[in-house]
Parts: structure tokens; C-alpha cells; sequence
């Protein structure tokens, strides 16, 4: 694969690990990581963001929706308020490549023009159209995730919060391949190169705990696909329900999770806790590399 420039930073895939660090605008992130929303969301945000970079972030991810089972969609017009006033701070300060994370064409557009660089589709162009023939219009490189997330397969527990739970495939890794191959096919329609396209396999979107396990022991047959691949395992509810454990005590388990990801050839690990998957990344790089 050749190297991809994002922003101002050049990708070489294969070389090591690159780390995302998010950034949750949102009142309701499962994680219970979610800034602030309104004038104190910009400070906060910065402060993070800089503790991010100087533990060796590659790439900041902004996201202003949460996406956690059962959550609730927000207007474009709300995601844009919370977002675009972050992305502008970061642009101002840091050259590092932001993301934005958001199926809104809309919500991307305004992103892009306050400074983010990348974008990245929790739904792999199957929301909005237009996302696509906006990323192309642009020629920024974008993130295309598989999901089956269906609010009727979602469970709540208080102290682990959602999963998904009744979810059927087929073939699990062959329907999940399938699946991404036609958000590739819908970016190479809308105009996008094949060098410009991330595929994310979706840890934690419409899969049991059960499936998430196996998918991440399988990222190698995602990675065989072609393309650069994102993992985001970082607190997710499958390591909640395996370790019994809530949101803010699963750093073991997503350092687990990325270091088998990374072993089974992922790219680009997207994380909360970033200073110690930085850690666990450059180790497993240096063992696997």
C-alpha cells in the first residue's frame, strides 16, 4: 500500500502502529469520557488533546454524536455546534491530522472547512450519499466502518452499559468483508481513489460479544482485503462483559484487544486511553515488526 498523506503528516502503512486519540463532544459517550458540550467544550478538548499529543497520538478523532447502543441521533445543526468550535481550536494549534468523526455530509463539510482533514463513517457511506461526493469533491482520505447496528438487538445494563445481543450473520468475517467491499464499491462510485480509503471492521457495531472476539482474532482477513485498516476496541462493552468490568476499568482489555489487532496486521488503533495503547503499541511493534 503506498503511504497517505493526511493533513500536514505522511502514513506509511506497514512501518508501525498509529494511534488515534478521541475526542467525545457529547453529553452521553458510553465511555463516560464525554467533554463538555457549550463554551467549556473548546478548553476541555484542548487540554486533552495536548496530554494526547504528548503521549505520541498520531491523529485526533472529534466526534459531537454518540454512537453507543440505544444512543439517540442528533440534527446536523446540533452535531455542527459541537464540533466545528473544537476542530478550529485544534486546527489553530496543532499541525496533527484531525478526523471527524460524523455520517453527515453536512456535519463533515463544516468540519473540513474549520481544519479537519479526515473523516471517518461509522456507517461506510450508507447514511448519506453525499458524504461520499463531498470526501471525493475535497480528496480527503475516509474511514468506512461496517455496522449492523439495530436499536431492537441492543440491551442496557447499568453498570456495563449497551451491547448488542440476537445478532445473526451468515459467515461472520465473510459477511463483514462482503459488507465493507460495498462501502468501497460506494466510495469508488462517489469518485474516491483506492488510496484514500481506511476500512474499520466495526468493533462493537451490531455484534455480540461473542462475534467481537472473533473478529478481532480475524483482522488479518479484513487487512487482506487491501486497504489500511482501523481497529477501535478502546472500553468497548464486549471487554466489559468479559472482564465484568465498567467503562472507566477496561484499559487492560482494550491493551489486550489492540495488541492482538496489531499482531493480526491493523494500522491505526482508536483509542481513549492513549498514552498506555501508545505504550502497547510501539511494544507490540517492536515484537511483531
Amino acid at each position: 500500500m503506498k503511504p497517505l498523506q493526511i493533513g500536514s503528516q505522511a502514513f506509511d502503512w506497514g512501518s508501525r502502529t498509529y494511534v488515534m486519540g478521541i475526542l467525545n463532544i457529547t453529553p452521553d459517550s458510553f465511555s463516560g469520557d464525554g467533554l463538555a458540550v457549550g463554551e467549556d467544550a473548546v478548553a476541555a478538548a484542548l487540554a486533552q488533546a495536548r496530554s494526547f499529543i504528548e503521549a505520541g497520538a498520531d491523529m485526533l478523532d472529534v466526534g459531537g454524536e454518540s454512537t453507543r447502543p440505544g444512543s439517540e441521533t442528533i440534527s446536523a445543526a446540533e452535531e455542527i455546534a459541537r464540533v466545528v468550535p473544537v476542530v478550529q481550536a485544534l486546527a489553530a494549534e496543532t499541525d496533527i491530522p484531525i478526523s471527524i468523526d460524523t455520517y453527515k455530509a453536512e456535519t463533515a463539510a463544516a468540519a473540513l472547512d474549520a481544519g479537519a482533514s479526515l473523516i471517518n463513517d461509522v456507517w461506510g457511506l450508507r447514511a448519506d450519499p453525499a458524504l461520499g461526493r463531498l470526501a471525493a469533491a475535497r480528496r480527503v482520505p475516509i474511514i468506512l466502518m461496517h455496522n449492523r447496528s439495530n436499536p431492537q438487538n441492543a440491551e442496557l445494563r447499568q453498570r456495563l452499559g449497551g451491547r448488542y445481543v440476537g445478532v445473526e450473520y451468515d459467515n461472520l468475517l465473510e459477511d463483514i468483508k462482503n459488507e465493507l467491499l460495498g462501502s468501497t464499491a460506494l466510495a469508488r462510485a462517489a469518485g474516491i481513489p483506492d488510496e484514500h480509503i481506511i476500512l474499520d471492521p466495526g468493533i462493537g457495531f451490531g455484534k455480540t460479544r461473542e462475534q467481537n472476539l472473533e473478529l478481532l482474532n480475524r483482522t488479518d482477513a479484513i487487512c487482506a482485503l487491501g486497504f489500511p485498516v482501523l481497529v477501535g476496541p478502546s472500553r468497548k462493552s464486549f471487554i466489559g462483559y468479559t472482564l465484568d468490568l465498567p467503562p472507566d476499568q477496561r484499559v487492560e482489555g482494550t491493551a489486550a484487544a489492540a495488541a492482538v489487532a496489531i499482531t493480526r496486521g491493523a494500522d491505526i488503533i482508536r483509542v481513549h486511553d492513549v498514552q498506555a495503547l501508545v505504550r502497547v503499541a510501539r511494544m507490540t511493534d517492536a515484537i511483531v515488526r
